[in-house]
């Protein structure tokens, strides 16, 4: 079968791998259908994620259709559509024991750790395969993963109902962001670099939109939220600077959610972290969150019109990654499709 390896920084080729097969009773065969192309598949292949093993194949949002499983798995069948959670754990460590498993301290994610879901074929154990209705389309499926990462960022912001929320980024993931706090009864504002994706995230449902690049974010804020800032602040474009300003504009018992692996320092004071007594909390991956995106994306409460921006087949790998370096402001998701 075929596979999308990055082989070395800069070095992305398809090779031939021998289609696996099931070995443990609890385990699913998974014909591979569509993959996206995360920020982070970008990284390993630039040689900038710190976290990644070479060689490696890529690919954690991943969705499929079941074609074998193990003896003892009753959940699921032949033909089923589903997708993968791709996050194995050591189920004893301090963060396993107490719900946080997306934070194990022997976390390994497919994709960067192990090899993931950009392979004609690959097998999962059960419990980390989830089926999806037959009615959502494959674009739909792919986008699952992503999602959690939203559903993620605003449980841990504890985003409620009436909530001002201020995400910084409508880039995928913040605009996943926003799709979750909009179903929570937030008022959503974004801010981006890019007008285009500005005007998208508006007519995703963001009340407010502010280009950082023509308007003074912190005044913006102000002004939008009668200076009292906003209840929760998610930074989805993390850099030292946005850091800053999530900080700044955030409401006396507000809470501020980081999603970013920049190794840079901010310049933060400790005077308005207690003064207005924040939350300042750090989101990555998720737990516990597929089964609730699937509900919503099934029931059809989850619109995702918009967000798949290009398809390439498996041998048109190359081609995508240079459409994502090359037009960045053309693209949403990016998918893989392998049939």
């Amino acid at each position: 079968m075929k596979a999308i390896q990055v082989v070395s920084p800069g070095n992305i080729e398809i090779i031939e791998r021998e289609k696996p097969i099931i070995s443990n009773d609890n385990e699913v065969l998974i014909k591979i259908k569509m993959v996206g192309i995360c920020g982070s598949d970008m990284h390993i292949y630039h040689g900038t994620n710190p976290l990644a093993t070479l060689p490696r194949i890529i690919g954690h949002e991943v969705t499929g259709e079941v074609e074998e499983v193990g003896k003892d798995v009753t959940e699921l069948n032949v033909g089923d559509k589903v997708v993968i959670e791709p996050i194995e754990t050591c189920g004893k460590c301090y963060a396993c024991r107490t719900g946080r498993r997306n934070v194990c301290r022997e976390l390994e994610v497919y994709g960067v750790h192990r090899d993931g879901g950009m392979q004609e074929y690959i097998v999962m154990p059960k419990h980390l395969v989830h089926k999806v209705s037959t009615n959502l389309d494959w674009t739909e499926a792919v986008l699952v993963e992503p999602f959690t990462i939203g559903a993620q960022a605003t449980w841990r912001g504890n985003v409620q109902n009436r909530d001002t929320v201020f995400i910084m980024g409508a880039g995928p993931i913040g605009l996943c962001c926003l799709k979750i706090a909009k179903l929570k009864g937030a008022t959503c504002i974004v801010s981006d670099l890019s007008e285009e994706r500005l005007l998208f995230a508006k007519s995703w449902g963001a009340d407010y939109i502010i280009n950082a690049s023509k308007t003074n974010v912190r005044e913006e804020i102000m002004k939008i939220t009668n200076h009292e800032g906003a209840n929760v602040v998610i930074d989805a474009v993390c850099i030292p600077q946005t850091f800053e300003d999530a900080v700044e504009v955030a409401s006396v018992a507000g809470r501020v959610v980081i999603l970013g692996f920049d190794p840079r320092h901010s310049h933060i004071s400790q005077l308005p972290i207690t003064k207005r007594e924040l939350t300042i909390l750090g989101s990555r991956l998720q737990t516990n969150q597929f089964p609730e995106v699937i509900k919503l994306l099934d029931e059809g409460t989850l619109k995702t019109e918009g967000m798949v921006t290009q398809q390439f087949s498996l041998d048109e790998i190359k081609q995508a990654i240079s459409f994502i370096e090359n037009k960045p402001n053309k693209v949403r998701k990016v998918v893989i499709s392998f049939h």
